[in-house]
């Protein structure tokens, strides 16, 4: 998958897109396991969620940091600095997912609030749909804050952070549509046959206007 942020972004090839869309179907389906399975393992979901994100991103970084020397100047950095950070922060939460007790639900109760509001901030910065798409996620993010807080401060933070291992896999189900959307796409495009080499089998010497030797 080192090349899924080309992918989603751009129309790729037909041979790129049969090498990409099992790897995003694989993705997707998981993703939606590792949702269910949280929701419905009360004692260790917040630490499926937290370790599967982990491992997403431990992978995704040295994915990136295997691929930086092949790449050009500016992009090669970009590649190293995001691929350093993803690992060090995939190692970071498989370090807290393995931990016992209850850190992997206190991390998600701070972080699946921070993720709402930080993609809300992230779209509001665009135009179009993205940026009324950032407004709903605003509002949902600012709700979610203050059911968590309210249920932290009237309850107990434990089981506000119950709560938050919920939300956050929510969020994981719902990101896994646009991934299976993206598989089923580039499904599509592997269908599609090769583009013939220009000129044909003639190299493009137009042999019917009098070429190759005539």
């Amino acid at each position: 998958m080192a090349n899924a942020g080309t992918v989603l972004t751009a129309q790729p090839t037909p041979e790129v897109a049969r090498r990409a869309w099992p790897q995003w179907l694989a993705l997707g389906g998981a993703m939606l396991v590792v949702a269910a399975a949280a929701i419905l393992w009360s004692d260790g979901g917040a630490r499926l969620l937290l370790g599967a994100l982990g491992l997403f991103l431990a992978v995704r970084g040295a994915v990136l940091l295997r691929n930086a020397p092949g790449l050009d100047g500016e992009l090669a950095g970009r590649a190293r600095t995001l691929g350093s950070g993803a690992v060090g922060a995939g190692v970071v939460a498989l370090v807290v997912a393995l931990l016992p007790g209850g850190a992997a639900a206190r991390v998600l109760l701070v972080g699946a609030p921070v993720v709402l509001l930080a993609g809300a901030l992230a779209l509001l910065s665009r135009t179009g749909p993205a940026r009324r798409g950032g407004s709903v996620l605003l509002g949902v993010g600012v709700l979610v804050t203050a059911l968590l807080v309210a249920r932290g401060v009237d309850q107990d933070w434990a089981r506000a952070a119950d709560a938050a291992t919920v939300v956050a896999a929510v969020l994981v189900a719902l990101l896994a549509v646009p991934v299976l959307v993206s598989a089923v796409n580039l499904r599509t495009v592997a269908a599609q046959p090769a583009p013939a080499p220009v000129g044909g089998g003639c190299g493009g010497c137009a042999c019917g206007a009098g070429g190759c030797g005539a």
